[in-house]
């Protein structure tokens, strides 16, 4: 069980990973890296700025001791002179207090400056690596744009990109039914030359183009009958030579009957 819920989680890892792969832009990767970069420069140079605050107030309350021993002293000086040991003797005691605070402070004044020494060499290296970072990002932005729209010229000069893909079969279904359409209207005008298909523009069905040609067929006939009658071929041999004599046998006749 314990292996398969691995396995199941190794590929939900990879599936996982291979999406954010096709969604990273190494651009906008390479600019938020930049940023953050920039972050951690300004929270270096804050810490510069607090430490040198912390040291400018040790020496202004070391300048206020030192006042203070100075006072003290001259308390003591005068009291010593008063008769008044004990005034003086309190005096010093409170200056010898004071001088110890000095020195602690001395301790912290130089910690401080180590520490501000050391953020500062901090600060010159991490800014220098910064605006290294910077050019570099600048110029892996620019090659990978320069890398995109070259893999996009090609792709669309070999019509291997997606787009092109797309493009190419939609043309490829146009054409497909194109001739899908031309053999359609071929196969309906081949059916309907053959009388399997009716006309629907006319009004006439198959019964009708019979009719009609028997009609047709029979006006033939009669044209050629009268035809026949016409020149004398339907009445034998006698009429041609009615022909050749013309109107005179004809007023002949005539006469004859009168």
């Amino acid at each position: 069980m314990a292996g398969l819920m691995g396995r199941a989680s190794t590929i939900v890892k990879a599936k996982f990973s291979k999406v954010l792969d096709r969604a990273e832009n190494p651009a906008e990767t390479l600019d938020y890296s930049y940023e953050k970069q920039l972050e951690l420069l300004q929270n270096v140079k804050r810490g510069i700025a607090d430490v040198v605050t912390a040291r400018k107030r040790i020496e202004m309350q070391q300048q206020s001791l030192e006042a203070s021993v100075v006072k003290l002293e001259s308390q003591a000086r005068e009291a010593v002179s008063q008769n008044r040991e004990d005034l003086a003797r309190q005096a010093l005691e409170r200056k010898a207090a004071v001088q110890q605070q000095l020195q602690g402070l001395d301790t912290q004044v130089q910690q401080l400056e180590a520490q501000q020494e050391k953020l500062v060499s901090s600060e010159k290296q991490l800014s220098a690596k910064v605006e290294s970072f910077r050019t570099e990002k600048e110029v892996i932005k620019a090659q990978y744009s320069a890398a995109e729209a070259q893999v996009k010229i090609g792709e669309a000069a070999t019509g291997i990109g997606e787009q092109m893909a797309d493009t190419g079969l939609a043309i490829q279904r146009a054409k497909d039914k194109t001739e899908q359409m031309q053999a359609r209207a071929s196969a309906i005008d081949e059916l309907t030359a053959a009388g399997t298909l009716d006309d629907l523009t006319q009004s006439s069905d198959a019964l009708d183009r019979e009719l009609s040609q028997l009609s047709a067929g029979k006006q033939v006939d009669d044209e050629l009958a009268k035809l026949k009658a016409e020149v004398g071929q339907g009445d034998g041999a006698e009429a041609p030579k009615e022909i050749e004599g013309g109107a005179e046998p004809a007023a002949e006749a005539k006469e004859k009957e009168s």
